[in-house]
């Protein structure tokens, strides 16, 4: 299945190039980007070390098969319902939790219900890894920001640089309908910003006063 170049950018953007084996968030034995047994061979052992060219090839390969078992899971009917960056989404999300895990998630049930616009708030739901020292699970700054980028994927149509705004809107009310931490964190952070800009305006305008007045 065809990738378009704005998913691979992303996944190499967030997945990273390691030319050397290394254990994951999760302790899995990883290499090149992101690409772990799981995928197929190479198999990743530590101590492995690959070319970047080598990392490349298996890059597209990964992501090919799993662009392939997406568009399988989805149908004909659901890959018809998407544009190529929706795709590309949905197979960088596959990519990084794995095929079993989109699957179950409410993520591929949205876009099944044609509830398109809930896609980018659904994938912020995962944002967690096991930590392998305690066991438990823990949010991720780097997984917040891989889903927050998989999300203006999704907004993003095809030929454009960035989503249009008004989705980005539609997509931050739903968001904050879902986390009211959040829309309270956004009413403080604005409460503040307007106070600051109206402390600056007194202060500029005291200043211009006196500027003027001195100069009379």
């Amino acid at each position: 299945m065809h990738v378009n170049d704005a998913t691979l950018a992303l996944i190499r953007r967030f997945e990273g190039l390691r030319l050397r084996a290394y254990r994951d968030a999760a302790g899995v034995w990883t290499i090149c980007y992101g690409h772990t047994a799981s995928a197929g061979p190479p198999r990743v052992t530590p101590g492995m070390r690959l070319s970047e060219a080598e990392c490349d090839r298996i890059l597209r390969h990964d992501v090919r098969m799993v662009a392939g078992r997406v568009a399988s899971i989805l149908g004909a009917n659901g890959m018809n319902a998407l544009n190529a960056n929706q795709f590309g989404a949905l197979v960088s999300f596959a990519y990084n939790v794995g095929i079993g895990n989109f699957r179950r998630s409410s993520v591929l049930r949205a876009v099944r219900a044609g509830r398109m616009d809930d896609v980018p708030r659904l994938l912020l739901r995962w944002t967690k890894a096991r930590d392998p020292k305690t066991g438990r699970l823990r949010t991720l700054r780097g997984l917040v920001r891989r889903r927050r980028a998989e999300g203006r994927l999704w907004l993003t149509p095809p030929g454009r640089r960035r989503p249009p705004p008004v989705a980005i809107v539609r997509h931050k009310v739903r968001e904050m309908r879902e986390h009211p931490d959040l829309a309270a964190a956004w009413a403080a952070f604005l409460l503040a910003a307007s106070m600051l800009v109206a402390t600056f305006r007194k202060e500029l305008t005291a200043w211009i006063t006196s500027l003027f007045g001195g100069a009379a």
